[in-house]
């Protein structure tokens, strides 16, 4: 007589059950799960049917042979519960992380955070790409009023109905970026035995597009930024050097040598939520930058004043003050938002619609204009791969002999005012 009751097939490391919908439902044992600490199972429905229980014994090989390999999922972690534990061990500069944790929280965890890590494939990330691509916003397609701000206002021109913008290339790359290294991580903890995300279109690397002020556009910049001494030799040496806004911040007196008309780059300041601090450099490699004459002696210029300055309130400027500072000691630095910002007034008054961190394309791309080489371009902007980023960014510029036929990087500067001895910054 042949029994009516479930079926219980109980194997080494699984079993078999029958279901009251007549299915079969195929259970392996695959661990504890390393997050949850629960114990974790592989499970598959096999419909009803008279090839059922074949294929149920199939399915429970097939099962086995993943655990004895170790090729299965061995954790329930969702999405959002491994980026958590990613940025816990991610050691990036403090802004960095900030960005990271900003870009999961508006994009990553609504679209795709409770989906358990083990089940992804690469249709979706397809699908969560072309989600990005679509809106930033990731609406459900239905109109809405789009608020210029979450808090209580009175509504004005800026808000007005939503209209769907996706992001912009670098910023799901970026996300990609994420992604891939909380599943790499993912791989080396053994909770995945392969990174799903390889199998997947990565977003297209975004394509350079450098947009350095004209000639006229730098003169002009610089003739508006005479009015401050102290600020204009900033904004000279930018266009000179191409540094960073962090890096012109953290430059001291005894940074620069006047005698050899050499500065060397050995810090940074970083900027978040209004806290700043030194760190490295952004490629953590310290560059000595050589000027040309006019430079030193603008300079040189620039820290005779301070020391004047010094010497009438009865004290010596200190060598490892801060080149650029609001205290005439050198005491404090600038703050890189600040110096962005009142750049970006100055550009706005005579018209020009540009950034601070556009001279630095300004500097690289009048250095490649003059014949100077990738390379050398690349060690005074501190870009790291030997050039290769240079030369993807700026390679626009690069055509044949006849830039190497081209006047130097002074000689295409405007000509800066004639300073009187002892002036002081207004």
């Amino acid at each position: 007589m042949t029994s009516t009751a479930p079926r219980r097939r109980a194997r080494s490391k699984g079993r078999i059950e029958q279901l009251p919908s007549g299915s079969l439902r195929v259970v392996v044992y695959a661990g504890q799960d390393p997050l949850t600490k629960r114990r974790h199972y592989l499970r598959e429905i096999i419909p009803a049917g008279p090839r059922a229980a074949a294929e149920a014994d199939k399915a429970l090989r097939r099962l086995a042979v993943q655990v004895d390999e170790q090729r299965n999922p061995r954790t329930t972690a969702t999405v959002e519960q491994l980026l958590t534990e990613h940025f816990e061990l991610l050691e990036v500069e403090p802004s960095t992380l900030s960005t990271y944790r900003t870009l999961a929280r508006s994009h990553i965890v609504p679209l795709i955070g409770k989906q358990k890590v083990g089940a992804l494939r690469a249709a979706v990330f397809d699908s969560f790409y072309a989600e990005l691509r679509r809106c930033r916003a990731h609406c459900n397609r239905r109109p809405f009023v789009e608020h210029r701000t979450a808090r209580p206002h009175n509504c004005d021109h800026r808000c007005g109905p939503h209209r769907c913008r996706g992001l912009s290339r670098s910023t799901i790359r970026q996300i990609h970026v994420i992604l891939s290294g909380a599943l790499r991580r993912a791989v080396r903890w053994r909770w995945l035995s392969t990174n799903p995300i390889e199998h997947a279109q990565a977003p297209p690397q975004p394509a350079a597009k450098p947009q350095p002020p004209s000639a006229d556009e730098a003169a002009r910049i610089l003739n508006e930024a005479w009015s401050d001494p102290d600020w204009a030799v900033l904004v000279w040496l930018t266009m000179v050097t191409g540094f960073r806004r962090g890096e012109l911040c953290a430059l001291r007196w005894n940074d620069l040598d006047v005698v050899n008309g050499v500065l060397t780059v050995a810090r940074s300041i970083a900027q978040l939520d209004g806290e700043t601090w030194e760190k490295d450099t952004k490629t953590h490699q310290h560059r000595r930058i050589a000027l040309d004459p006019d430079t030193v002696a603008l300079l040189a210029g620039h820290r005779q004043r301070y020391m004047d300055l010094c010497a009438g309130l009865g004290f010596e400027l200190p060598v490892d003050g801060f080149m650029f500072s609001r205290d005439v000691d050198g005491s404090t630095h600038l703050k890189p938002t600040t110096v962005g910002q009142r750049y970006s007034r100055l550009a706005r008054r005579i018209g020009i619609k540009t950034t601070i961190h556009k001279l630095r394309h300004y500097s690289a791309t009048e250095l490649i204009a003059g014949g100077v080489d990738v390379r050398t371009v690349a060690g005074r902007l501190g870009h790291g791969g030997g050039g290769t980023t240079t030369l993807r960014v700026y390679a626009a510029w690069v055509s044949e002999a006849d830039q190497r036929a081209a006047t130097g990087l002074l000689a295409r500067l405007p000509v800066r005012p004639a300073m009187q001895p002892g002036s002081t910054a207004t």
